[in-house]
């Protein structure tokens, strides 16, 4: 009993923590995993994107085909390449689907 409420507790504090998408970033969906560090990803505004994950996250946060990710596209190519910011855990994309911030994608 007493392990529910602390998982259920946890749970809660995950959500509550939920980084929303920021002026900048878009949230995608891993397609495919291209290898050197590089994913294919669909993104929210309807592109398809190659988003490279960098150094700082690399060894820390493992990405797999469909994870919901939050991407910040390149400034020099908008469409084509993005930087990975965010991983999300599945409770935490299931509290951003509730809350409509996922427009196109299907988790």
């Amino acid at each position: 009993m007493r392990r529910e409420e602390e998982q259920q507790q946890r749970e809660e504090e995950e959500i509550l923590r939920t980084r929303k998408p920021q002026e900048g970033e878009v949230l995608a969906i891993v397609t495919q995993m291209l290898g050197s560090d590089k994913l294919r990803v669909d993104c929210d505004d309807g592109r398809e994107r190659i988003a490279r994950i960098p150094g700082k996250l690399r060894k820390k946060v493992w990405i797999r085909v469909g994870d919901l990710i939050l991407v910040q596209p390149w400034k020099e190519m908008p469409n084509e390449r993005a930087d990975v910011v965010w991983r999300y855990t599945p409770t935490q994309a299931n509290w951003l689907q509730k809350n409509n911030y996922l427009k196109r994608l299907k988790i």
